[in-house]
């Protein structure tokens, strides 16, 4: 329902006040009348409803990491030519199939491996669905890897999307 004016308590010129709330807010200041702290006492549960949807709306973007990539984004740097795609599952994953030109390194044998990779040249890591390819980015970080990127929902994403792959 729109905001009218003279609705409420009161009766000054340009107070609005809105019928959808529990009881009436004139959104003009008064004497004494702290608005804000009136309307969050009188609606506090459309407050925590506001709020917790609001939050479920942002959990996807807020949890999702700085590093992720989606299937564009990656091929759009692998088509660039200057990436390296390191695949961390284990031999059985990698060998039911993989990205093309995928160097397969297990994330256990990772810190030890490491300079098998390119320092200089960004590297795209993927798991069958991410939080392995998570591990070994931190892995890589620390190891002095400048760029280095977890392909977001790892292998069987890539898959679902009818990209290339190799086996």
């Amino acid at each position: 329902m729109p905001l009218a004016a003279s609705e409420g308590p009161c009766r000054r010129p340009r107070c609005y006040a809105t019928l959808i709330l529990t009881k009436p807010l004139c959104l003009q200041r008064h004497a004494g009348n702290g608005i804000a702290v009136k309307f969050l006492i009188d609606n506090i549960w459309l407050v925590l409803i506001a709020l917790v949807s609001g939050g479920a709306l942002a959990w996807p973007t807020l949890s999702r990491s700085k590093l992720s990539l989606s299937t564009l984004q990656a091929t759009q740097l692998l088509n660039q030519g200057k990436a390296q795609i390191l695949d961390v599952r284990n031999a059985e994953e990698f060998g039911a199939g993989h990205l093309r030109n995928a160097r397969h390194i297990p994330v256990d044998e990772l810190v030890a491996r490491a300079g098998e990779l390119d320092k200089a040249r960004p590297v795209l890591v993927v798991c069958q669905s991410g939080p392995r390819a998570q591990r070994a980015a931190g892995q890589l970080m620390r190891a002095g890897f400048a760029e280095v990127f977890i392909l977001d929902g790892g292998f069987a994403e890539w898959q679902s999307q009818g990209l290339p792959t190799a086996k």
